[in-house]
């Protein structure tokens, strides 16, 4: 006999909630780990956001965040009125849809073309070789940057220097290479690494759908196409999903050590103008950089669902 209009037997909500207990007792030892992570986010996530009030207000430290007089929309609208909101929207958007469009397809191409090795010796030696770069930081990362495109005692200066027997232009100084340099760095350093998920993808692909194509006289080329790709087709949707709700947060550490006073004008990005106006000046407007950086995330959310809604009409598989 169940409750009328639930068709649910009588203390069901209990005998759930009992049963979950027991299961909680049986594997306390996982959960137990789970609340590492959990309280991790909950820390660092989630009661963060209570200071995203201070966008909406004119911070004073003596006063805290809810004593501080409220302002509404005002630092919005001062970022939006900045002469430096286009040009720091435009680097940002430059440098990350330039690093979406080399970065993302190439990890695929590197992990189609490591597993259509014959050979699974120089395949395992070539993965760890190119997925070591990863692990260098990002200061060792643009310091070997320094050294080798330095024009007067870098190997691209010294090369020069012995081909043309003059000194070689300073391409670090000059703005317009700083999208390439930063890129094409990041490329090397993350397509091996990146490439993980999608090498696993592709140990998952069920062999007999290979046999089958052999049978069928198919080219290593044509199983590449037609059994590998679409295979990892759902990762890469994923990928891409999280890559297009990032597109806005290029990496704040890399691009600010790679600033100097010649490139500026091209490698202002929204995170280091926000790191410049709220900790970095004599300014420390935090009410304003807090606007900018919820701005930012504004954006990367609406990106997201974009990219999501995109994903599930054309592939039928989505974040959400």
């Amino acid at each position: 006999m169940t409750k009328a209009g639930t068709g649910a037997p009588p203390g069901s909500g209990a005998a759930h909630r009992s049963l979950l207990w027991k299961q909680i007792r049986e594997r306390w030892q996982i959960y137990l780990l789970l609340l590492i992570p959990v309280a991790y986010i909950v820390i660092f996530a989630y009661i963060p956001m209570g200071g995203l009030l201070i966008a909406f207000k004119k911070y004073d430290f003596s006063l805290g965040i809810f004593g501080s007089p409220w302002v509404g929309l005002d630092n919005f609208k001062k970022f939006f009125q900045s002469y430096k909101f286009i040009l720091v929207l435009k680097n940002t958007l430059t440098i990350s849809l330039y690093g979406l469009i080399i970065s993302f397809p190439l990890p695929i191409i590197f992990a189609l073309m490591l597993n259509a090795m014959p050979l699974p010796r120089y395949k395992k030696a070539i993965q760890t070789v190119t997925y070591i770069p990863h692990f260098i930081s990002t200061v060792v990362m643009v310091g070997l940057i320094f050294q080798l495109l330095s024009n007067r005692t870098g190997l691209y200066g010294n090369l020069y220097t012995l081909l043309t027997g003059q000194i070689g232009p300073d391409i670090l100084a000059e703005g317009t290479n700083f999208k390439h340099i930063y890129v094409w760095s990041g490329v090397w350093q993350g397509t091996g690494y990146s490439a993980i998920i999608y090498i696993a993808a592709l140990a998952g692909v069920d062999p007999s759908l290979h046999e089958a194509a052999l049978i069928d006289g198919a080219s290593r080329f044509q199983r590449v196409l037609y059994v590998d790709v679409p295979c990892i087709l759902p990762t890469a949707s994923i990928m891409l999903i999280l890559a297009v709700g990032n597109i806005m947060s290029v990496g704040f550490e890399k691009v600010l050590l790679m600033q100097n006073s010649l490139n500026m004008n091209y490698s202002e990005i929204i995170s280091t103008y926000v790191y410049k106006i709220g900790l970095a000046s004599a300014i420390n407007d935090f009410s304003y950089s807090t606007a900018i950086s919820m701005f930012n995330s504004i954006i990367n959310f609406i990106m997201l669902l974009i990219a999501n809604w995109g994903s599930k009409k054309l592939s039928g598989s989505g974040l959400f």
